[in-house]
């Protein structure tokens, strides 16, 4: 008998369209290992089993020759409408009220035959790198005594869990490649404007992008092509390209251990024997990166909890709203973030693709963050993700990509980020890199 589960997103299309399964066949299939194993890993606040079989039949009657994603159970980021369904970003202060429509990313994903099976947990109003709170706490599948990451957490662990073999989130400041790393997946933060945003109150000032997580390659692009409407072939014949590596953190005083240089430094010296042009090089950061970075990120919160009730959020979320309504008008100038990209332009002006460690080192252990104290969750974030922020500040894309494994066995990850419109160019060497040196796609929870 032929299982689904562990399959592509592309695979799975291709087979509904040629109707050697029907959609139902592979929902159904998606939805009995959620039912097993999500117990565990704690991927979905809210898993819509009956309605997503029903939307499944009625896929049936469209013409599914015509549908890229035909029949692709997908889970989506519980900071996203999904007609029908609550918004609940992570939080007990937000209104338990289902959406009227769906928001204009996922009502993509289903006009191109995707199924949405559920929605998955976040950290509270997406804030921070670690996900859990008062609805669930997303655990690493390939280790569950470690945190899958945020804010996309849930959404990154319901895909290495096999739950489902893409899904939707979003990036503010690493949010979609920080838990792709953490979980051996692909991940990709368009640049600013190439995917229809809309996340909260003003997407954090512009730094918000909307974006997949996926077990391949091939199902990055192809889901991203979805999200952005545009087709997104890959080259014809491989292009050469210049390549930065730089294993230097952005933030000052934070240190990028040992695994993650090393896996960095490994993906450059394949791309170089694959023929690009490959030399070490530290992109110019400023020494106020740090402290932008911290008014940008807790100015956001501040924004998306205004129409709150502060007694319903936890501790942490409190304070760093608290902290960051002292930054909201600054931020809203857009000054620094004008300053940081005038900054880096020429370096990337000289080279096509920077190619950094994903993370400072492995995830934080996967326990009850939301009850601990801000300064405490600030420090812990800073110190195994200043890879990521940099990237939002100035709006460009970034990729997060699988390349070798930890010492426990988990896996590790590289980064790549280029200028504006080089989407096609970092799926590109993420291609080659998936090539060069193959991942596993999903963890073995039996």
């Amino acid at each position: 008998m032929t299982t689904w589960v562990g399959r592509t997103a592309t695979e799975i299309a291709a087979a509904v369209r040629e109707q050697r399964v029907t959609p139902r066949e592979v929902v159904a299939e998606h939805l009995a290992r959620i039912e097993r194993f999500d117990g565990r890993v704690g991927a979905f606040r809210t898993v819509r089993a009956d309605a997503a079989l029903a939307e499944a039949d009625e896929l049936l009657s469209r013409d599914l020759g015509q549908l890229p994603l035909a029949g692709v159970p997908v889970a989506v980021k519980d900071n996203l409408a999904v007609r029908g369904e609550a918004n609940r970003n992570g939080s007990a202060a937000t209104p338990d009220t289902p959406a009227g429509e769906d928001h204009v990313t996922v009502a993509r994903l289903r006009a191109a035959g995707a199924v949405v099976v559920g929605l998955t947990n976040v950290p509270e109003l997406c804030v921070f790198g670690t996900t859990e709170g008062v609805h669930g706490t997303a655990r690493n599948p390939w280790d569950l005594s470690r945190t899958a990451g945020g804010s996309s957490g849930g959404s990154a662990a319901a895909v290495a869990a096999g739950m489902v073999p893409v899904a939707l989130g979003n990036d503010g400041m690493g949010s979609l490649r920080i838990p792709a790393a953490n979980c051996g997946l692909v991940a990709l933060k368009p640049g600013h404007g190439v995917v229809p945003a809309g996340i909260g109150h003003g997407d954090w000032f512009g730094m918000s992008e909307n974006g997949p997580l996926a077990t391949t390659v091939e199902d990055a692009r192809l889901m991203f092509s979805v999200l952005a409407d545009t087709e997104q072939p890959p080259p014809a014949e491989p292009v050469t390209r210049s390549i930065a590596v730089s294993v230097r953190s952005p933030l000052a005083g934070v240190r990028v251990t040992r695994p993650y240089t090393i896996a960095a430094r490994q993906a450059a010296a394949l791309l170089s024997e694959a023929g690009h042009r490959v030399r070490p090089a530290n992109p110019p950061y400023p020494v106020w990166l740090s402290t932008t970075s911290l008014a940008h990120w807790t100015a956001g919160t501040a924004v998306d909890a205004e129409d709150l009730d502060p007694r319903r959020l936890a501790r942490r979320t409190r304070v760093h709203a608290a902290v960051g309504r002292r930054f909201v008008t600054g931020v809203r100038t857009g000054v620094r973030r004008e300053q940081l990209r005038a900054r880096l332009a020429p370096f990337f002006a000289e080279h096509d693709v920077l190619l950094t460690p994903a993370l400072a080192r492995r995830s934080p252990a996967s326990v009850a963050w939301h009850e601990r104290g801000w300064l405490r969750n600030i420090l812990a974030n800073t110190a195994y993700s200043p890879m990521t922020p940099p990237w939002n500040l100035t709006g460009w894309p970034a990729m997060a990509v699988p390349f070798g494994t930890l010492p426990n066995g988990a896996p590790c990850a590289v980064q790549l980020v280029g200028r504006p419109g080089s989407e096609a160019a970092l799926l590109d060497a993420a291609g080659q890199l998936e090539v060069l040196n193959p991942w596993r796609r999903t963890a073995r929870l039996d």
